[in-house]
């Protein structure tokens, strides 16, 4: 679980009921901004892993993930 969603929640709340200082403004951005270089990464870690298959069973991975895939695996 990403840990600063907790806090980002809190901020959403208290804007909601009263408003924010302008640190706390600055603090969401930068968690908001946080938070989703996170979810970024675990999507791309998830889709680098992953093959491509048609119909008939045949890999149809796009030629860039599969160099990034074999990349992956000589630094392994």
């Amino acid at each position: 679980m990403i840990n600063s969603l907790d806090r980002i929640n809190e901020l959403a709340n208290k804007k909601r009921e009263e408003g924010l200082t302008k640190e706390e403004k600055l603090e969401q951005q930068a968690l908001r901004d946080d938070y989703l270089n996170q979810i970024r990464g675990q999507v791309l870690h998830t889709f680098s892993g992953l093959t491509v298959l048609d119909p008939l069973g045949n890999d149809v991975t796009p030629d860039k993930l599969k160099k990034e895939q074999e990349a992956k695996k000589t630094k392994s």
